[in-house]
């Protein structure tokens, strides 16, 4: 009897086996964009990332923020990163006179501009610039302007304004505008120079309060973006590189301070047609 029933057995073990393991599709994990982006966007990509991760659920964006000449050189050097946003266009431009940047990817995305930023509590009443050179200034915060391209403006405006000279031994130099403003926001200095960026934060206009440098006494801040040629067959790139051209991506942008300039390059639906010749 049992040798005659032992292949239907057989078969009903098998089927019962079958039915209770259940292979399981293996989440798809999403696809990583590499940023390295400016201090100065810091707020302002923020936004921008969560709108774009909710428009590109497959899609994840990994942001590195910091000085725009430090990322230079380390993009130089290798870095795994797939785009730059450089506070300085000067610096994407060379990474493509050096081969390392797609050239048809670079665009201005944004002008930057400069506040001097005080404590909501200061004696300053920013109504005249030569307060900064006053005694209610012991220590004035701004980015390094070696490598920090809201460094270099800052320092200019303040010789177009005739104060150098008179706050230079009372300058706290901060690795990127971002550490210049926690210098300010935290009393290690009495006042900043720091984008405006940084200055429309809703943290920092709740703890201080600012006003703008005028244009015309520092060069413009003009801030460029390039595709890194390492990584230009990548869609998923791609998709950032519109999306920042794009209106929600520029209105981002303009909330938080930002100049967009006319000459922003149109996004285009031809990513990558391969390296150009030679």
């Amino acid at each position: 009897m049992w040798k005659r029933r032992w292949p239907e057995v057989l078969i009903g073990l098998l089927l019962v086996l079958v039915g209770c393991y259940r292979e399981e599709t293996p989440p798809v994990r999403p696809l990583e964009v590499q940023v390295a982006a400016a201090a100065d966007l810091r707020y302002a990509f923020e936004t921008l990332r969560a709108r774009f991760e909710a428009t590109h659920p497959n899609i994840r964006l990994k942001i590195s923020y910091g000085s725009s000449g430090q990322f230079f050189t380390q993009l130089r050097n290798g870095a795994p990163f797939d785009l730059y946003f450089s506070a300085d266009a000067d610096y994407p431009r060379r990474l493509i006179a050096e081969g390392l940047a797609v050239d048809s990817s670079f665009f201005l995305y944004a002008v930057g501009q400069l506040v001097v930023w005080v404590p909501a509590d200061s004696p300053l009443e920013l109504a005249s610039w030569d307060e900064l050179a006053g005694p209610a200034v012991r220590r004035l915060a701004l980015a390094n302007p070696r490598h920090a391209p809201y460094g270099r403006a800052a320092v200019a405006a303040l010789r177009a304004l005739g104060l150098y000279e008179r706050v230079q031994d009372r300058l706290v130099l901060g690795e990127n505008v971002v550490q210049a403003a926690q210098f300010a926001a935290s009393g290690a200095a009495d006042a900043g120079i720091i984008a405006l960026s940084l200055a429309l934060a809703p943290d920092m206009q709740r703890r201080g309060r600012h006003r703008l440098l005028p244009p015309d006494v520092y060069p413009p801040i003009e801030q460029g973006a390039v595709v890194l040629r390492r990584t230009a067959a990548r869609p998923e790139v791609w998709a950032l590189w519109r999306f920042v051209q794009q209106p929600e991506g520029r209105a981002v942008l303009r909330r938080y301070g930002f100049f967009i300039p006319d000459s922003t390059a149109q996004p285009t639906e031809r990513p990558w047609t391969g390296p150009p010749p030679g």
